[in-house]
């Protein structure tokens, strides 16, 4: 599809773009013009989660982030700060390294030519430099080219266009409201990931809303009820959204909130985690009757987290547990006590029909016994009973159907709720406005 400029306004024309709230375009998801489009005008432009700070926790640990057809480089310097750059040697394009380790020596070396650069991008070696011209070895030009770097909620973040604005400005409001629950405290639990058969924005689409609870995860449904299925929907400048947890939630007697609690445990051990669920269960006995089970049972977590260490968040956010927060364009954090569940989606093999999805839980652990080593990706089949819990499994089987039925012949664009489906309108016109510059 040739893409067009607005005559007055000087500004592309997107392909499927976005005209109505209620309604979205089906090519979005598979189109190949508009995935190229994504490829030039979002990704190259927009700050994204390159990596989790416990990656790379010491001097010369690198992790290889892939976006698309762009590879680069996050790299600790010595003095504990950490840089991006583009993977690519200077010289002849060789990928200097891949997927993740520790540049030995404090030294980033070609595996080519034997070139070699220090921590910080500088060149420190080119080997028989007397073959080259003068004007090939100028250092600015040997110079590893770099990303955008900042860090924020544990993670590290990058942006290739060097004239992006700072990542707070282009993460607020949310990221407010995910500091005042504690996510730079937060470590990994585990974390996973799928291939999916789905666009990337199909994939995360599927945790905008709690529209799918019934049917998609019933076994929540007959123990929360309407406390299962968030109550308030908000859409914020940037694209970024938020759902908070349902208003019931607090009205549920004891055995249905311990109930609750352990199917959201055994179904996706993130959120609300083993040790949450045996400190309720512990309190089934305990606790008068007429007095609120669901208060009862925070204020004991609270005492427990004192005990041990556990930095809490101010109780006044506990409102926000039991919902989720999207910062665009492809990240997502549900909160919960001091845990969390987070997820990233990314297109791979640079076909619009298929992602990687990644899943982190993410656990508050006391002060001085947070884990060790530095946390490694295991790849699973998005069956795999074993390794995934019935609710990752569920959503799975949906996103994969999805993207299937789009190629349907009669079908020809997404039916969106006005309220619940919010988050998703919001996000596609803000990748809208990246597409149009």
């Amino acid at each position: 599809m040739a893409v067009r400029v607005d005559e007055e306004s000087g500004a592309q024309v997107v392909p499927w773009r976005v005209t109505s709230e209620i309604a979205l375009p089906r090519e979005r998801y598979f189109d190949r013009s508009f995935y190229e489009l994504e490829k030039e005008k979002l990704w190259p432009h927009v700050w994204q989660m390159a990596c989790r700070l416990e990656e790379i926790p010491n001097p010369g640990d690198f992790v290889e982030y892939e976006i698309v057809d762009q590879s680069i480089l996050v790299v600790r310097q010595a003095d504990g700060t950490v840089k991006a750059f583009e993977n690519a040697c200077r010289h002849r394009a060789t990928q200097l390294a891949v997927d993740r380790g520790r540049f030995r020596g404090g030294q980033i070396v070609c595996p080519f030519h034997g070139w070699r650069w220090n921590l910080d991008g500088t060149s420190s070696f080119v080997f028989h430099e007397e073959q080259f011209a003068p004007e090939c070895l100028r250092p600015e030009d040997l110079r590893l080219r770099e990303c955008l770097v900042e860090t924020w909620g544990g993670c590290v973040w990058i942006n290739m266009d060097r004239a992006a604005p700072p990542l707070r400005e282009a993460l607020a409001p949310v990221a407010s409201v995910l500091d005042g629950l504690g996510v730079a405290n937060m470590r990994v639990k585990y974390w996973k990931e799928t291939i999916l058969n789905a666009n990337w924005k199909m994939a995360q689409e599927a945790f905008f809303e709690g529209y799918h609870v019934p049917q998609t995860h019933p076994q929540l449904w007959e123990v929360g009820a309407e406390a299962t299925m968030p109550a308030v929907y908000r859409t914020f400048e940037n694209g970024h959204g938020q759902f908070l947890g349902g208003s019931e939630f607090a009205e549920m007697t004891a055995e249905t909130f311990i109930e609750m609690m352990r199917r959201l445990w055994e179904g996706q051990d993130a959120m609300t985690l083993e040790r949450e669920v045996r400190l309720f269960e512990g309190l089934r006995h305990k606790v008068p009757a007429g007095e609120n089970f669901t208060m009862a049972a925070v204020q004991a977590l609270y005492d427990y987290a004192e005990g041990a260490g556990i930095p809490m968040p101010p109780l006044e956010n506990a409102g926000l547990w039991g919902g989720g927060v999207f910062l665009f364009p492809n990240f997502m954090m549900l909160p919960m006590w001091a845990n969390a569940l987070s997820y990233r989606s990314r297109p791979y093999r640079d076909d619009p029909e298929w992602c990687r999805f990644e899943v982190w839980s993410l656990e508050t652990y006391p002060a001085g016994d947070e884990p060790e080593g530095q946390p490694l990706v295991e790849r699973y089949a998005k069956d795999d009973a074993e390794h995934w819990g019935l609710i990752p499994r569920q959503d799975f089987s949906n996103i994969e159907r999805q993207q299937r039925g789009l190629h349907t012949r009669n079908f020809q664009a997404m039916r969106l709720a006005t309220e619940w489906d919010s988050l998703i309108t919001n996000m596609h016109r803000e990748l809208d406005r990246y597409l149009a510059r």
